[in-house]
């Protein structure tokens, strides 16, 4: 079911549990029963409108704060979706509730000293999409850098050759990364486009050519762009948006 889409695997154990999974038609009680390719799955309609009350929720994180548990006196993100840090450009006609607020999980982390869009979300379905491990979405990010003791014109005295070692040839942890769209926003920052996300990926990338990140703000996740929402308040993901 998970790999299908329907659902999280988590949820798969709620709804089986629930009784409320057939495969041709016949009611399944075992977590974990083989299914065949030719055989057809059925989903409750209460696990279908229980799926559809799921929020994902938007955050434009600021420096200082961790994008999942407190760590270190620091304050998780979630502790910026109040009431009052509702963005007022919100288009959706989801009325917030405290129960939004239960089993709300980062998908994607931005480490403490980044910006930028942070998605929290109940659904397990978009959690696979952004960080599954065969994940393929794109995120973009804004990255202000210094080069040795230039702090403005880098792109003049930046090599090409480690230009392109950034987009293609780098490896973390004994593993190659995949290609990555690299460019120069403007002299002193570079926009990167990542389809992985190793921990503190860019700054490490960086590190490896010489580059030290000053700034890094993340402003697209697959097709949802952060926009004009404002720091340190939120947003949910409305019925129209995707990644």
């Amino acid at each position: 079911m998970s790999e299908l889409g329907l659902c999280s695997r988590r949820e798969a154990d709620e709804w089986i549990e629930n009784g409320w999974v057939k495969v041709d038609g016949q009611t399944i009680d075992t977590l974990g029963s083989k299914v065949r390719p030719d055989q057809r799955i059925e989903i409750d309609p209460a696990a279908q409108a229980i799926q559809a009350r799921l929020v994902t929720i938007l955050i434009h994180k600021p420096v200082g704060y961790v994008s999942g548990q407190a760590e270190d006196g620091y304050q998780p993100a979630v502790t910026l979706v109040t009431p009052d840090n509702r963005w007022e450009g919100d288009q959706s006609d989801i009325r917030f509730s405290v129960s939004h607020l239960r089993q709300l999980a980062p998908a994607g982390r931005l480490d403490i000293d980044s910006t930028g869009l942070l998605v929290l979300t109940q659904d397990g379905r978009i959690a696979k999409r952004l960080i599954g491990g065969h994940s393929e979405v794109e995120k973009e990010y804004l990255v202000r850098v210094t080069y040795g003791d230039m702090t403005a014109e880098i792109d003049q005295h930046f090599p090409a050759e480690s230009l392109d070692l950034l987009r293609h040839g780098l490896e973390l942890d004994e593993q190659p990364l995949k290609p990555a769209k690299v460019s120069w926003q403007n002299g002193e920052q570079l926009r990167f486009v990542l389809r992985e996300g190793k921990k503190r990926q860019i700054r490490r990338m960086c590190e490896l050519v010489g580059l030290e990140v000053v700034g890094l703000k993340r402003v697209r996740m697959g097709s949802v762009p952060l926009g004009a929402l404002p720091p340190g308040q939120w947003r949910y993901l409305s019925a129209d948006e995707s990644f």
